[in-house]
């Protein structure tokens, strides 16, 4: 990798970690022969650098205060790492930070593993990521060894969680989630409390490798105490213990039962409402009379009103639905509708936009014991069927003033995040010759991830993009280039609405 590359790949990390709101905090007790190189690290992955001076008395201030770029908390008496870490917390939270890096100012934590934590972030948004440090091959103490594992045997007893690493200082913080941190003890254990509460509140906690270095022994400066620190851990585990059964467990079994019940309230209405009510009158209507074209568009609205009442009105149980459209999206327009497919959940949200629409679906759709009746009669069709062929009857459809809906990845993503596109919905618009209208969606496949069953706590945001003319779509390009021009669009606005949601989930 040449310099230019290197630094253009730290520059879009610098951006990347601002965009989604994280900062690295640096706690710091008389580390002068270390905190200026930990924290010019640290400056070279993120522009956001807080550094919290616990009542440094060795030079360790003198030394910060000539770092210009860096935000600075500092107090006179030391207080331990605990009070040092709410006090960055705090600031970081008053500032707009959504999470925190946290590093050790003795040098352990190396700052080319902070893209592990931006990584990881975008992987599993709200969660507390923890820095698994690689001791293979490091020299480590007896008592070391020993207090690492009693404390990854005590947050097992008092979360019913393993973690391979309880330790480690190199952690991402969820800013807001952390749960009464304000009431934190004051020194080491307090890294502890912070992941034994989060665990309790529910907060996924995710464990990444990360390199480690110990200088020689002679060089170390640590201001760990045994006797006094382990006796305070010692009754800090036993209070937790105590509150494991009186706290923590009732919190985990409300939420479980919790994410049960919405999953059962939903299966049950969606059961209900299909067996009881849809299915038997769309039977009923489509087999009194002649099928016309008027009794076609009246399904049409029957399943308009029932997704709007599922989404706009009664809300699916758990998700907070957020809804932008441009201004000059008209749907009495027929268009092709294009849109990041993440879960089942994603057709009730575009249903309940227009009842002028018409779905490529798959085959197990198209066949649905619950519903396949009614989509089949309201002409949506199967893929299978090959666009080819489908081309005639879309245009029929389209001249009778319908709009065509086609998910460009072709499958629901598994992470939800944006895959591949096909060109299947931009040679649909070039045969019809009509426009395309990109909506993009985020958080369904968060609800309702895709192979899960369970119906899961997430915000669900729809925006309806500006629309594309046939023109402007012949401007771009073949059917190909259009392919990868609206591929890289939507990577890029999905990036930035992940960003800015992301903050809060």
């Amino acid at each position: 990798m040449t310099a230019q590359s290197f630094q253009t790949d730290l520059n879009t990390i610098r951006k990347d970690l601002h965009a989604r709101a994280i900062c690295v905090i640096i706690p710091t007790y008389n580390n002068v022969g270390t905190i200026a190189h930990v924290v010019n690290d640290a400056l070279n992955y993120c522009e956001d650098v807080y550094v919290v001076d616990d009542g440094s008395n060795d030079g360790t201030h003198e030394i910060l205060a000539e770092l210009k770029k860096i935000h600075l908390v500092s107090y006179p008496q030391n207080k331990g790492k605990g009070h040092a870490l709410k006090r960055g917390f705090t600031q970081a939270l008053k500032d707009g930070f959504a999470y925190a890096i946290t590093m050790d100012a003795d040098g352990q934590h190396l700052a080319k593993d902070i893209p592990l934590f931006l990584e990881a972030n975008k992987r599993w948004p709200g969660s507390l990521i923890l820095g698994k440090r690689k001791l293979e091959g490091v020299k480590r103490s007896a008592g070391s060894i020993f207090a690492n594992n009693f404390a990854n045997f005590w947050f097992f007893v008092e979360t019913l969680h393993a973690i391979p690493d309880t330790q480690t200082g190199f952690r991402l913080y969820p800013l807001k989630k952390l749960y009464g941190y304000k009431l934190l003890t004051s020194r080491y254990e307090a890294e502890l409390e912070l992941i034994v509460f989060a665990s309790w509140h529910g907060v996924k906690i995710h464990s990444i490798p990360v390199d480690v270095y110990y200088p020689p022994k002679e060089e170390r400066v640590s201001h760990f105490r045994p006797g006094p620190d382990f006796f305070r851990i010692s009754v800090l585990n036993t209070v937790l213990c105590c509150l494991a059964v009186v706290y923590g467990l009732p919190l985990f079994l409300y939420r479980s039962l919790a994410t049960l019940f919405r999953t059962f309230i939903t299966i049950t209405f969606f059961t209900v409402v299909m067996l009881l009510f849809v299915t038997p009158f769309t039977w009923i209507y489509v087999h009194c009379g002649k099928m016309t074209d008027k009794k076609k568009w009246n399904l049409h609205l029957l399943m308009y009103h029932a997704a709007r009442m599922v989404t706009c009105h009664l809300g699916i149980p758990g998700v907070h639905f957020s809804f932008k459209k441009n201004a000059s999206v008209d749907f009495n327009r027929p268009s092709v509708i294009i849109c990041n497919h993440q879960s089942h959940l994603d057709l009730a949200y575009l249903l309940s936009l227009t009842p002028k629409l018409i779905f490529l679906t798959n085959d197990w759709v198209w066949n649905d014991p619950f519903y396949g009746f009614l989509i089949r009669h309201a002409e949506y069709y199967p893929a299978s069927q090959g666009i080819d062929n489908l081309i005639p009857k879309f245009r029929s459809l389209v001249e009778r003033g319908y709009s065509i809906a086609i998910f460009p990845e072709g499958t629901r993503s598994r992470n939800c995040h944006i895959g591949p596109f096909h060109k299947g919905a931009f040679y649909v618009a070039d045969e019809l010759g009509i426009g395309v209208i990109p909506m993009m969606l985020y958080g369904t496949g968060r609800a309702l991830r895709k192979k899960t069953h369970l119906l899961k706590k997430s915000p669900v945001y729809l925006e309806v993009d500006k629309p594309y003319t046939h023109e402007q779509l012949q401007a771009i390009g073949d059917v190909r280039q259009q392919t990868h021009h609206f591929h890289r669009l939507y990577l890029s606005r999905f990036t930035e609405i992940s960003n800015k949601i992301e903050q809060d989930v």
